[in-house]
C-alpha cells in the first residue's frame, strides 16, 4: 500500500504517513457555538471529514478530536443579545451545527470536548506556564510572555522583529510586550466564570485547544488542522502554549491547513455579512451537492462559491447515481476496495480534483461496458469510490426524485403519488395500444419537469 503525504504548513514540504502506523491523532479546531454555521465553516468540516475518511480506511486506529468552543466573547454577547442563558444558546446552536454537518455527510468524530469541561484542565495548564516562566500575571490577568520562547513563529513563519504589535492581538498597556496573549482574564458581574488562584474568571481562546488535544491525545500530535485564518495567531499561540508546557519540541508532526471560502473573491465571512448558512443552502440543494462543491478544489487552494459550482455539481452527482442504477438491489451493500486510481489521488495530499476525475473515469467505463456483467462490476467500483469520499448515501431512486433534500416535497407541483397515478395511467393506455394518449401523458409529466424512462419493462422517473 502507498504512503499517504500531507503538505505540512510549518515545513512547506509534504510528509509522508506510512500504512504500518498504528495510531493516528488528528486535532481539528472546531466551532464557536453562537450562531448557525456558514458554508465557510463547513468547508473545514467536510475537508477533514475527507482526511478522517481516508486516514480510516489507511490506517487501523485513528483518533480524531474535534473541539467545541463553548466560551467566548461573541457567545457572552449574543447570549445577552437573545436575552437567554449562554447554555441555552450554545445547546441549541450546537444541535444547529450537528444537524447541518450530517445533512453535508461528515462523521461525528471521536470525541468532541467542550470547552466548558475542560477548565480545569486549563487551569492547571497555565500554572504550569508560571511556575516554568513562560508566563506572568498582572491586574489579574495572567499573560503568555512569547519572547521567553525560542521558536516563537516558526508555524507562520512570522519572527518577532517582522510583526507588527497589534496585529490581530491587542496591545494592552499591562503586557510586557506588544506580541504577549492573554491565557486567563477577569469576569466582569454578569459574565460567565470559574474560581482559579488568579481570581474569578475565564480562560484565553488559544488555551482551550492545548488543554483539550492533551486531555484526549498524546503528543506530539500525528496532525493538527483548521482553516488557513487559524495559522496565526491561534496555532502559533497554542504551539507555543504546549510546547512550553507539556515539554516537547513540537505539537504537530503535520500541520494542515484549508483554504478560505470566498464569494466574488472576498473571505466569506460574518462580520462583512456576505455569508450563506448552510441551512439556508440545504433549503435548495441536497447535501452532497454542497459537500461536492467544497470537495471541488485542492483544499489549499481558495474556493470562490457560485451558483455555477452547485448546478455542476448536480449534473455531476445525476451522472453518478445514473451509473449506479446497475447495481442490483441484491448486490451485497459492502461494496469493493477503491480502484488504485482514486487511492493514489487521494493519498497524494488531498488531490480531490483528482479524485473527481479518476471518479468520472469509473463513470464512463459503466457506460462503455461490454455486457451487463461488467457494467454491475464497474458500478461496484464507482459506488465504492463514491462512498470513500462521502457520496452515494442514497438510492438512484430517491436521487432522481428529489427526495435528498431538506425541501418538502409539497413544493413539487406534482407529488409522488401523482406522479405514481399517472404513469400507471400511462401503462394502461399502452396495453390498450392508446399511444396517442400514452404519448400524452409522457408529455404532460415532462411539462411538469419529470422524465421517463424505460427499461427491461419497467417505468422509472425522476425529476429534471
Amino acid at each position: 500500500m502507498m504512503n499517504l503525504h500531507l503538505y505540512d504548513t510549518k515545513s512547506k514540504t509534504k510528509k509522508s504517513l506510512a500504512p504500518q502506523e498504528q495510531r493516528i491523532s488528528l486535532y481539528v479546531c472546531g466551532p464557536t457555538v453562537y450562531d448557525r454555521a456558514h458554508l465557510g465553516n463547513a468547508r473545514s468540516v467536510v475537508v477533514f471529514d475527507m482526511l478522517f475518511r481516508l486516514l480510516t480506511h489507511t490506517h487501523p486506529d485513528v483518533c480524531y478530536v474535534r473541539n467545541i468552543t463553548d466560551i467566548d466573547d461573541k457567545i457572552i454577547q449574543a447570549a445577552h443579545y437573545n436575552q437567554e442563558s449562554i447554555h441555552d444558546l450554545t445547546q441549541r446552536t450546537l444541535g444547529f451545527f450537528h444537524h447541518d454537518m450530517d445533512a453535508l455527510h461528515a462523521w461525528r468524530p471521536t470525541h468532541e470536548p467542550r470547552a466548558t469541561d475542560h477548565v480545569q484542565d486549563m487551569i492547571h495548564l497555565i500554572s504550569t506556564l508560571i511556575d516554568k516562566g513562560y508566563a506572568y500575571i498582572v491586574a489579574d490577568h495572567v499573560m503568555f510572555h512569547v519572547k521567553h520562547m525560542s521558536h516563537y513563529g516558526s508555524l507562520s513563519g512570522r519572527s518577532l522583529d517582522t510583526q507588527q504589535a497589534g496585529a490581530r492581538v491587542a496591545v494592552d498597556a499591562h503586557k510586557r510586550d506588544p506580541h504577549d496573549f492573554v491565557l486567563w482574564k477577569p469576569s466582569h458581574d454578569g459574565e460567565p466564570g470559574w474560581e482559579s488562584p488568579w481570581g474569578w474568571g475565564r480562560p484565553g481562546w488559544h488555551i482551550e485547544c492545548s488543554a483539550m488535544s492533551h486531555a484526549f491525545l498524546p503528543l506530539p500530535l500525528t496532525i493538527h488542522g483548521g482553516g488557513q485564518d487559524l495559522i496565526f495567531p491561534h496555532h502559533e499561540n497554542e504551539q507555543a502554549q504546549s510546547c512550553c508546557g507539556f515539554d516537547v519540541p513540537e505539537l504537530a508532526h503535520i500541520w494542515m491547513h484549508n483554504g478560505i471560502l470566498t464569494v466574488d473573491g472576498v473571505k466569506m465571512a460574518k462580520s462583512l455579512n456576505n455569508f450563506i448558512t448552510v441551512s439556508d443552502a440545504l433549503k435548495r440543494w441536497p447535501g452532497e451537492v454542497i459537500r461536492w462543491v467544497l470537495l471541488s478544489a485542492h483544499y489549499r487552494q481558495p474556493l470562490d462559491w457560485t451558483e455555477s459550482k452547485l448546478a455542476q455539481a448536480k449534473k455531476n452527482l445525476d451522472r453518478l447515481y445514473e451509473a449506479l442504477t446497475y447495481i442490483s438491489d441484491k448486490e451485497p451493500a459492502d461494496p469493493p476496495q477503491p480502484p488504485q486510481p482514486i487511492l493514489s489521488a487521494l493519498y497524494d495530499d488531498l488531490n480531490t480534483p483528482q479524485a473527481f476525475k479518476a471518479l468520472f473515469a469509473q463513470v464512463n467505463a459503466v457506460n462503455q461496458a461490454a455486457d451487463s456483467d461488467e457494467r454491475t462490476r464497474r458500478a461496484q467500483d464507482v459506488l465504492a469510490s463514491a462512498r470513500l469520499m462521502g457520496f452515494a448515501h442514497h438510492t438512484p431512486q430517491a436521487w432522481f426524485q428529489g427526495k435528498t433534500t431538506s425541501k418538502s416535497l409539497e413544493s413539487h407541483a406534482l407529488s409522488a403519488q401523482e406522479i405514481e397515478q399517472h404513469i400507471e395511467d400511462r401503462e394502461k393506455a399502452r396495453r390498450y395500444k392508446d399511444f396517442t394518449k400514452a404519448d400524452a401523458v409522457r408529455q404532460h409529466l415532462e411539462s411538469q419537469g419529470i422524465i421517463l424512462e424505460d427499461r427491461h419493462g419497467k417505468t422509472t422517473w425522476k425529476r429534471r
